[in-house]
């Protein structure tokens, strides 16, 4: 985690990954791969999954990880605007702010890794339904380990400001 206040400016975050998702349709709907290991780098491989749902106009983070590498698959059926800060000292893009736009107009998979800030919006009208298989499991096994999560919503001048 960054320890001095950085002024982040617009671009493209090194080691994330951002790909649309591919919706294979016939006369019964759609379906899109969520991932396939065969496509994963060994240290992004999923460990769990869940999803979430959120509200029009709620935010959720900023927050980021130490360890975990996120695996989201923004596929709606509401948009998300999804906000990224580099935050990692050794990293080529360290100080790099990234906007996307995700969900059922641009489904989207995006990898995120430990050391950046992330946050999203559901700026639609209806319900937002997010996919997530990080590569850790929450609080370890048995859910007894320390969760690893810095949450910068919390912190008084946090600089991960949504615009």
């Amino acid at each position: 985690m960054a320890t001095k206040t950085v002024l982040f400016s617009k671009g493209r975050i090194h080691d994330v990954v951002a790909r649309p998702l591919a919706k294979f349709v016939d006369e019964r709907g759609w379906l899109a791969e969520l991932f396939r290991s065969d496509e994963l780098d060994a240290g992004v491989v999923p460990v769990m999954a869940y999803i979430s749902m959120t509200l029009p106009g709620v935010v959720r983070g900023p927050h980021e990880h130490v360890e975990q590498t996120d695996y989201f698959c923004f596929i709606g059926p509401s948009n998300f605007k999804v906000y990224l800060w580099d935050n990692r000292l050794d990293s080529p893009s360290y100080g790099i702010k990234q906007l996307l736009f995700a969900g059922a107009d641009a489904p989207l998979l995006l990898i995120v890794p430990p050391g950046i800030v992330h946050a999203y919006k559901n700026v639609g009208i209806e319900q937002g339904i997010v996919f997530n298989a990080p590569n850790r499991l929450y609080a370890g096994v048995g859910k007894k380990s320390p969760v690893d999560e810095i949450r910068h919503e919390e912190m008084a001048g946090s600089p991960f400001i949504l615009d």
